[in-house]
């Protein structure tokens, strides 16, 4: 009977605890969205980004609804003074305290000089409506014969059974872009023969839940992709140019996509129902990938620090060159897998 007590209270204490981080959670949640920035003028964000000049480069960027140059780890106050002239409010960069923004016909800023020094902005696609782009060693039609008749590496160890369910399936709600199933994508060719998303089934449930909890602040999950044959992994590897290799997985240990405990997400908005601003776009082969990238504005740094902190809260982790990839904690407990989901 004392047993049976003692089952009934640690039963007890372990629901109140969750119930307290919930509620919590929910509060902090409502509280970060209560704050969320403001979106800043089309002026100011066509001046967003980097800019580079033989070794040096800064970035320019919004913080608090201020603008600020970012050069060697060192904030820069920056003041508009009218006609794309600013000035530096604390000290001289390059021998002078003054920047004038040259724009283009769509009204991004394509060169700062200061001093008598003039600084070119790197331009990486998605900011003008494009889709980040490599230009692959090989064709796409040419490596896709010899991928699909490689096999993955033996692994040795004990394996979970795979258990892929449809996410859609357990909450339709879920938006979908499975870019891979289109042209629209980083190698300009389809993958898939059709846009699905499978997890592993307890990956599957906690991107639901993590789904849930944003709905309650009035955001939801969109997927790009998640289970991932082994064959289209040795396709991506087999096709990046080596100077870019670190935003893909090496064939030889696998993706975690593979393993369908990985997923990449981005936030929509419940109520245009389109996806929410960040600082880069997906695959994109950038810095501004980067889950810790200080550059954007303050809008587009919430949003991705948002989508972070509630993975996190449901037992994902985000990979640190890219913001929108997500591995569930438990992906090393299952095995590599090459078998097609699509029927294609």
């Amino acid at each position: 009977m004392m047993k049976k007590h003692r089952t009934i209270i640690r039963l007890f204490i372990a629901s109140f605890i969750l119930l307290l981080f919930s509620t919590t959670w929910a509060y902090e949640a409502k509280q970060s969205a209560a704050r969320k920035p403001a979106s800043i003028s089309s002026e100011w964000k066509g001046l967003i980004g980097k800019y580079k000049s033989g070794s040096a480069n800064f970035l320019v960027l919004e913080k608090g609804g201020k603008l600020f140059l970012l050069f060697k780890n060192k904030y820069f106050p920056v003041e508009e003074a009218g006609n794309n002239h600013f000035t530096l409010n604390k000290g001289k960069l390059f021998g002078s305290g003054y920047l004038q923004f040259t724009r283009n016909k769509h009204n991004f800023a394509v060169k700062c000089k200061i001093g008598n020094k003039i600084f070119i902005r790197k331009f990486y696609g998605p900011e003008t409506g494009k889709t980040f782009r490599i230009k692959p060693i090989k064709p796409v039609d040419e490596i896709r014969p010899v991928a699909m008749k490689a096999k993955p590496a033996l692994e040795s160890g004990r394996f979970r059974k795979p258990e892929l369910v449809e996410v859609i399936k357990l909450d339709p709600t879920i938006k979908l872009d499975i870019r891979y199933a289109t042209s629209n994508n980083f190698m300009g060719a389809p993958f898939y023969s059709s846009p699905h998303a499978f997890l592993q089934k307890p990956a599957a449930e906690a991107l639901v839940r993590v789904h849930r909890k944003l709905k309650k602040i009035g955001y939801g999950i969109l997927i790009f992709d998640a289970y991932r044959p082994w064959h289209v992994t040795k396709m991506f590897y087999m096709a990046t140019p080596s100077n870019q290799k670190h935003f893909v997985a090496n064939p030889k240990n696998g993706s975690r996509h593979n393993r369908g405990c990985a997923v990449d997400v981005t936030l929509y908005d419940l109520k245009t129902g389109k996806p929410v601003e960040m600082t880069g776009g997906f695959d994109e082969f950038s810095q501004r990938s980067y889950s810790n990238h200080p550059g954007g504005t303050s809008l587009q740094r919430c949003h991705r620090d948002l989508l972070k902190k509630v993975m996190k809260s449901e037992g994902f982790s985000v990979y640190k060159y890219e913001w929108w990839h997500f591995d569930y904690k438990d992906w090393k407990k299952y095995p590599i897998m090459n078998m097609k989901f699509e029927g294609g």
